[in-house]
């Protein structure tokens, strides 16, 4: 009887509800590197040195921003990789490659103006960075420190090391007063990003790179190298995971952190999980090469892009 239980639990685990295919897929013509959603308008960074914001409800792209050349190692001049992006009250933020000694450039495109922030003279090892509010944009090193910079001032109000692994991703809350950092280390480290203070250290379920993270209500969720789709819960201590059999490059989480997408396995699926039972609700099919990003827009509708030139959109049904 035991053996018939474990064998029925296993397979609620493994067979999937439904199998479902894209509504929509935008062709950026780039390879996109960075994705965010801002109301109704996906902000995407290119491998082309792009910046393009797509409008959902317009269905058409309302922005783009080229950014100039760099050289290469021969010398030749060949297109930056935007790596991150994000958008804020009219203000376009893109982080990419400089092509000089492994530092980046920071740009804001606001008005159809770019002005730098930082540029390969200021020697930043910069990653990712993202708005906080008008005024600050929180940024990590590649050396796994977070700092904020304050745009006003034009300077630095704290700059904290917070692992000695090599930094790998970060995710901020809704209301951004709390990023949950991840690294090569598997462990996950909570700040308020306004102070640099950190208010949790998550260890247990990764033993290796963290690929991304996200964090929405009290769940943390986390994509590993070590195949395992994990998730904490901030307020019970709770920690949970399942193990893949590939890969896990991506995760999002649905707005009321119910659910979660999991990019787990070697044909560029994303499987929805709910966390409470760890049931496997949905298989989304249709991404053609490894997915880099996930965005729930609602707890219904599923946006990703990956390796190629498309950004799909799945409604969960």
């Amino acid at each position: 009887m035991k053996k018939t239980l474990l064998i029925l639990a296993l397979l609620i685990n493994t067979v999937w509800s439904k199998y479902l295919t894209p509504t929509l897929k935008i062709d950026v013509n780039e390879s996109i590197k960075d994705m965010v959603l801002v109301g109704s308008t996906l902000v995407m960074g290119t491998d082309g040195g792009k910046l393009k914001a797509y409008n959902l409800n317009e269905k058409k792209f309302t922005k783009i921003v080229q950014l100039p050349k760099i050289k290469d190692f021969m010398g030749d001049s060949i297109d930056t990789s935007v790596s991150s992006v994000d958008y804020l009250d009219g203000k376009y933020l893109m982080l990419s490659d400089s092509g000089i000694g492994g530092y980046s450039d920071l740009r804001i495109n606001e008005n159809n103006k770019t002005i730098n922030i930082f540029t390969e003279k200021d020697k930043l090892a910069l990653v990712e960075a993202k708005f906080i509010d008008k005024d600050n944009i929180l940024v990590a090193f590649l050396s796994d420190e977070a700092a904020l910079y304050n745009l006003t001032n034009k300077k630095f109000i704290y700059r904290e090391q917070l692992n000695g692994s090599k930094f790998s991703n970060f995710a901020l809350n809704k209301d951004k007063t709390l990023a949950a950092f991840a690294s090569e280390s598997g462990e996950v480290i909570v700040i308020k990003p306004k102070s640099g203070k950190i208010i949790k250290r998550l260890t247990g379920i990764n033993l290796d790179n963290i690929f991304k993270v996200d964090i929405k209500k009290d769940i943390v969720a986390t994509a590993g190298k070590d195949r395992r789709a994990g998730w904490y819960n901030l307020t019970t201590g709770k920690k949970d995971f399942i193990q893949a059999k590939f890969f896990i490059y991506a995760v999002s989480l649905s707005p009321d952190a119910s659910m979660a997408a999991f990019a787990m396995d070697e044909n560029n699926n994303i499987t929805i999980v709910k966390l409470s039972t760890k049931s496997k609700l949905f298989l989304l099919k249709g991404q053609n090469s490894t997915l880099n990003n996930i965005i729930f827009k609602d707890k219904s509708t599923v946006f990703a892009a990956s390796d190629d030139t498309f950004v799909s959109m799945w409604k969960l049904k």
